[in-house]
């Protein structure tokens, strides 16, 4: 198939296309299809290979999970196993199957697998836990034909269909990958009363566990309500006490309900709460059980850093499956379809294998049959995947249960669709809108009485029978036996901390109190700390020394917003004028007087906190002090009651001792031919007319004294007079762009109310000028080279705001050429595709920083414009990059001109030097940021803004005391925009602690999640992506075994215990592992992996938190009469009900999606038809209705706009429609198209890590 052909779209309700020509398949072995089914291949959906022959070209190799859209290729390991998170009754004991080949490893080489083992090393366990009498193997025997996933090959199309229907995904919970997807399927036989032992059939690796154990391993603890014939009568939350081990062996296996009884497994009953966390001694925790201690299934070798694929379950390097990525794609935009980033329309599919109706994929030769029976599971298989059993006839489905069960009447073909969840029915979900009709007794225990229970057993995760083993076609064996809803939830963690902290105001005056989350609302009161406005730390409570801090593995940061923008409910810092003198400062460290510095000697010297050394204080400073020893005017003082404040600057702290002139800003528009073509030039002239009246000022009254200047350019550039004494404005041409300088030096900056009417005649002249225009080429580092020159002359700081559409070919410095080369993704090469391609831009950027110009680069390219380099000038000096691949005039008009506006118009410090001081014990070792460093403590920032941040790593370098626990004085000197110079502090106060229990305690997830996002971003530049990926993942392994090892109460080695304040680390570094950067999707441009590597470096916590977990909100739930929001839902498409309407946000892109039976009244509400047909899925914003509904939604789309930094485009994405593509990458916890875990089976494959450390 030719790269560049458009593969067809798949029906994501899993019916074959018609017309379904062979598309090659990279889960399903990679060969062609042919039309229709091979023999060998019955239609259905069962699982596929777990081995890949190779990722199509642009599928990362190092995108290690199971693609969410192989359709069959899901189980996630947590998903096929009881893993009781603590909250089921226990099991009965079935035969414990022996695992089919796993697919949650595709560790290419073996290494670090969760697969099989491999068949020379059979891995031995204790014969407690191997209850089944295997038949005799014999793996050269005979292998039947075909891969062989339930037994013997359908002898008719009928059989074949009755087969498809025996592995109904109906009734079962949802699989892990998101409804939409097949669920994932083991091959295996359900686990039958009798073995009649027989050859082995071929087992086609499936993509069943991924051997995690989830959190619990030792699922056995409590099993699931109503697995098992009747609800548990006490439902322990997390038992820590292990279960009793039988003395007798193995119980005998029992039969389960039979197939055609539906009984519907459900989570845990409403009263409980799904992931209680009952607090061992120490920081509470959530427990979850695994394995128990001595078992095998965790035993393999540790993660180096050197090996293949971290997660197990990603597809290998590519060998030689045909690359089916629209890699080679021309840009031709359809009209309606943006891609994930606003990168314009993706080819229409996305290039992403169909969904439904795949055949499985052939097996792969060598891995024939299961392992030795003596053997039991292979060792990965923690999660209780129930395996297939060797020696189990592959016959009909008698009354043994020894085969394929039998077609349920009424199930033939694909299986019912059932509120959204496509393929799987579900029960009622907490946040669904209705139940589901014509579903059978769901949560009622199966109809046949539930077998007698034999003596209670300690099951290791490779020896627990899934719960229906043979209740249910084989299909649905590989649901998830864990729970999502009893697995950490983020909406449930933000939402009690908006009830615990929500209601009262911060007070920032406790030392090392943690604030609340930043999703939450809440009023600060600044009493000596900085507001979490400005400085959020990863621990409010750090190690004394730094053994602890390399034993936890914490990272120890804080994420600092200096500028940040404050709700009008609290007050902006104070600005403290202490005359000629200046700021008070420490004689040695030079720390700035902050409420943390101790008055001594009646008040005439202070001793400093961060150093010690004893200053004295100048007279007209001198106060008297009180009892307590605290200064009568303390509270008088901003600088001695407040976290945060102003100083104004002196002339000594000023550039060349004299103080600075206003700053400009000025505007470089691009006038090639694409740039006037796609409508730019003429909406940025236009707008600019009404926009320079909004410049930032300190005062609203004042008008700003900013000055403004106009260049335009192609290959040459033109420079504009607009002196208010011109009648016209004058251009003036600089075709030596080799040796850029200003030709004008009177009129190119100028004051806006001056020379209004010249600026005017300008704006209306340009796009006349340049509307015939045929020059393709532009020139870039010239045109920031001049805007330098500019700035130069003027003697002042300033900020270039620059428009630009392609790729810098034109001959002059800085010329680019076109490097995208998609072959070198996951290869050592890769890292050279995020550094700059010319050092020029380094050293302009150098320049632009020494004269406090910054740029603003606004971009609007059609291809690849290469974003790593012309990105180095903007990231080095405080800039912004705004990106609207394929702009189109009509639908991406306002999102561009909203964020022009917000751009000019906000609060800016210009020539900003920010450095962070420590008191004794630690000291700032590392920052991240946009930003320029000349030496090892100034960050220098020619333009720092409102959403800027700087995140600052610490080291211990001696120890520190729990009395006087930790300090940082955050201090930033600035221009601001009415040319004042000032000092900006922020100070901060954290505890000490000699117990790891306390760091634990006082954690924040969301701040660690932004460093460690930052760090891994920032590492691709000098190492391979897999590398960063692998090194990520060791990190959080460390730091929850750590805290196991040391905080948790004892438990089961089975249990995955994690510190409440950090039970959300495992999902949301999931999605950090998956994100665009880290694990690209084959349409992913390496332009939009650059452009978010550099924007996620200055975000704050805040919009980190939404980048990586998007905010889901049921429309269906709204009240018009409340102003709160209706609470969010999880990320998964299992959440997603068909009668529903959501909103997605994650601060780049803003969806609705409409479900297909969605009531009408909703319908008619939000979009003014009643018809799901009717809606238009290319509108951008909503239609102007007279309904209160409508009214509402419109306020809450606005409010979630104006909390972010940049504009989002409304998206509207019906259910199937081919935009849902888009749409589900943003479903975080499922797994993705990329080969990203979904959240389940990363949480198994954390606790497998956490064992394998503790072990």
């Amino acid at each position: 198939m030719n790269v560049n052909q458009q593969p067809q779209m798949a029906s994501p309700y899993r019916q074959p296309q018609p017309g379904y020509q062979g598309y090659p398949q990279p889960g399903y072995g990679g060969g062609h299809m042919p039309a229709g089914y091979p023999a060998q291949n019955a239609p259905y959906n069962g699982p596929g290979s777990a081995y890949q022959q190779g990722p199509p070209q642009g599928y990362s190799p190092y995108a290690s999970f199971p693609s969410k859209t192989l359709t069959t290729n899901l189980v996630s390991d947590l998903s096929s196993s009881p893993l009781d998170l603590g909250m089921r009754g226990p099991p009965t004991s079935g035969a414990p199957p022996v695992s089919a080949a796993q697919n949650y490893s595709q560790f290419a080489q073996g290494d670090a697998q969760n697969g099989p083992p491999p068949m020379g090393a059979p891995q031995q366990r204790p014969p407690v836990s191997q209850p089944y009498t295997p038949g005799v193997m014999n793996m050269s025997g005979p292998q039947p034909p075909y891969s062989q996933p339930f037994g013997a090959p359908p002898a008719s199309m009928q059989q074949m269909t009755n087969q498809m229907a025996s592995m109904q995904v109906g009734s079962t919970a949802p699989s892990p990958a998101g409804t939409g997807y097949a669920p994932p399927s083991v091959s295996q036989a359900p686990v039958s009363a009798a073995y009649t032992p027989a050859a082995p059939h071929t087992f086609p690796p499936t993509s069943a566990a991924p051997t995690q154990p989830l959190l619990t391993e030792g699922a056995a603890q409590t099993a699931p309500p109503s697995y098992y014939g009747s609800p548990p009568t006490a439902q322990q939350p997390f038992q820590n006490a292990p279960p009793s081990f039988s003395a007798a062996g193995p119980t005998q296996p029992q039969a389960p309900p039979p197939v055609s009884q539906h009984s519907y497994p459900q989570g845990p009953p409403v009263s409980q709460p799904p992931f209680s966390t009952a607090p061992p001694p120490g920081p509470r925790t959530q427990s979850y059980d695994g394995p128990p201690p001595g078992q095998p299934s965790f035993q393999r070798p540790p993660l180096s850093t050197s090996q293949p694929p971290m997660f197990p379950g990603g597809p290998p390097p590519p060998t030689s499956t045909p690359s089916q990525m629209p890699g080679g794609m021309p840009p031709q935009p359809p009209v309606s379809q943006p891609s994930l980033y606003h990168s314009g329309p993706p080819p229409a599919t996305s290039g992403f294998p169909p969904q439904g109706g795949a055949p499985p994929r052939p097996h792969l030769p060598g891995m024939q049959g299961p392992p030795m029976g003596s053997q039991g599971p292979p060792m990965a298989q923690a999660n209780h995947v129930p395996p297939s059993q060797p020696g189990m006839s592959p016959g009909p489905h008698n009354a043994g249960m020894s085969g394929p069960p039998q077609p349920q009447p009424g199930m033939q073909g694909y299986p019912p669709q059932q509120n959204g969840a496509f393929g799987q029915v579900r029960g009622p979900q907490p946040g669904y809108a209705a139940p589901y009709a014509g579903q059978p007794n769901y949560g009622a225990g199966p109809t046949a009485p539930a077998p007698a229970q034999s003596a209670p057993k300690r099951l290791d995760p490779d020896s627990i029978p899934s719960p229906q083993a043979s209740d249910m076609p084989p299909v649905q064996k590989t649901r998830h036996r864990i729970d999502p809803d009893a697995i950490p939830s983020p909406i449930q963690v933000i939402e009690d901390d908006k009830v615990n902290k929500g209601s009262e105001p911060f007070t920032t005056g406790v030392r090392g109190q943690a604030p609340p989350l930043v999703t939450t609302n809440f009023q600060v009161k600044d009493q000596g700390n900085a507001s979490p406005r400005y400085i959020r730390c990863t621990a409010y409570n750090i190690p004394c020394n730094s053994d602890m801090a390399k034993q936890s593995q914490v990272p120890l940061a804080a994420v600092i917003k200096p500028l940040a923008t404050l709700p009008p409910d609290e007050t902006p810092p104070y600005l403290v004028d202490h005359g000629e003198t200046g700021p008070i400062r420490c004689n040695r460290c030079k720390a700035y007087m902050c409420p943390f510095m101790h008055f001594i000697e009646g008040g005439r010297r202070f001793q400093c906190s961060f150093c010690n050394c004893v200053t004295e204080v100048p007279p007209h400073y001198f106060q008297h002090l009180d009892h307590t020893g605290k200064r009568v005017d303390c509270y008088e003082r901003p600088e001695l009651s407040m976290g945060s404040y102003e100083f104004m600057a002196t002339m000594d702290y000023c550039k060349n001792n004299k103080f600075p002139q206003p700053p400009a800003y000025i505007f470089l528009i691009d006038v090639s031919y694409n740039a006037v073509k796609s409508g730019m030039v003429g909406m940025v002239c236009q707008e600019l007319k009404t926009l320079l009246d909004y410049l930032p000022r300190e005062n609203p009254e004042v008008e700003s004294n900013i000055r403004v200047g106009f260049v335009t350019y192609n290959k040459v550039l033109h420079f504009y007079n607009v002196k208010a004494s011109l009648a016209q404005p004058q251009m003036m041409v600089v075709s030596d762009v080799a040796d850029m300088f200003l030709p004008l030096l009177d009129g190119f900056l100028v004051n806006v109310s001056e020379s209004r009417m010249v600026i005017e005649s300008l704006l209306d002249q340009i796009p006349e000028m340049f509307a015939d225009t045929r020059e393709t080429e532009t020139v870039y580092g010239p045109v920031i080279q001049a805007g330098l020159e500019a700035l130069k002359a003027a003697d002042c700081a300033g900020k270039l705001f620059i428009f630009h559409s392609s790729l810098p070919i034109a001959e002059a410095p800085g010329k680019l050429k076109n490097r995208e080369d998609k072959k070198l993704v996951g290869t050592d090469k890769e890292k050279s595709l995020f550094q700059p391609q010319v050092g020029f831009y380094n050293t302009l950027a150098k320049e632009c920083v020494a004269q406090g110009c910054c740029v603003d680069l606004f971009l609007f390219p059609n291809q690849y414009v290469d974003v790593a380099t012309l990105g180095v000038v903007p990231t080095s000096t405080g800039g912004s990059i705004y990106k609207y691949t394929y702009f189109q005039a009509a639908s991406d008009q306002e999102r561009f001109l909203n964020d022009l506006r917000r751009d000019v118009q906000k609060q800016m410090g210009f020539d900003a030097v920010l450095r962070v001081r420590t008191s004794t014990g630690i000291r700032a070792t590392d920052f991240f940021g946009s930003f320029y460093m000349s030496n090892t403590t100034d960050v220098e920032l020619a333009g720092l803004d409102c959403d800027k941040t700087v995140t600052v790593e610490f080291r211990h370098d001696d120890k520190l005391s729990e009395e006087t626990g930790a300090l940082m004085q955050c201090a930033v000197l600035y221009t601001s925009c009415s040319g004042q110079r000032r000092l900006r502090i922020h100070n901060m106060a954290v505890n000490c602690c000699s117990q790891l229990a306390d760091l634990y305690r006082n954690c924040e997830t969301d701040t660690i999640i932004n460093f460690l996002a930052k760090y891994a971003y920032r590492s691709l530049l000098s190492g391979p992506t897999k590398n960063v990926r692998d090194s990520l993942v060791n990190q959080c392994a460390q730091i929850l075994a750590c805290y196991r090892k040391n905080c948790a109460s004892p438990s089961s080695a089975g249990q995955l215990i994690l510190p409440e304040c950090m039970k959300l680390l495992p999902v949301y570094l999931n999605c950090v592992l998956k994100s665009d950067v880290l694990q690209p999707g084959a349409d992913v441009s390496l332009d939009d992996r650059a452009y978010l590597r550099q924007l996620v470096s200055a975000m704050d916590v805040a919009e980190s938190h939404a980048f990586f977990y998007p905010r889901l909100l049921p429309l269906q739930k709204l009240d018009v009469e409340s102003t709160s929001l209706p609470v969010a839902v999880r990320d998964s498409e299992e959440r997603l009900s068909r009668g529903g309407v959501y909103l997605l946000e994650n601060g780049l892109n803003l969806f609705i999606w409409v479900g297909m039976n969605a009531q009408q009244e909703l319908l008619q509400n939000i979009f003014g038809t009643t018809s799901f047909s009717q809606i238009d899925p290319s509108m951008t914003s909503l239609p102007v209705l007279d309904n209160p509904f409508s009214k509402r939604l419109k306020e809450i789309i606005e409010s979630i706009r104006a909390q972010r930094s940049r504009y989002m485009k409304l998206i509207v994405v019906k259910q199937e429609d081919k935009l849902e593509l888009i749409f589900k990458h943003f479903l975080v916890e499922d797994k993705s198209n990329n080969g990203g875990a979904s959240y389940v089976d990363f949480l198994c494959h954390m606790h497998k890590e956490i064992r394998q450390l503790l072990s």
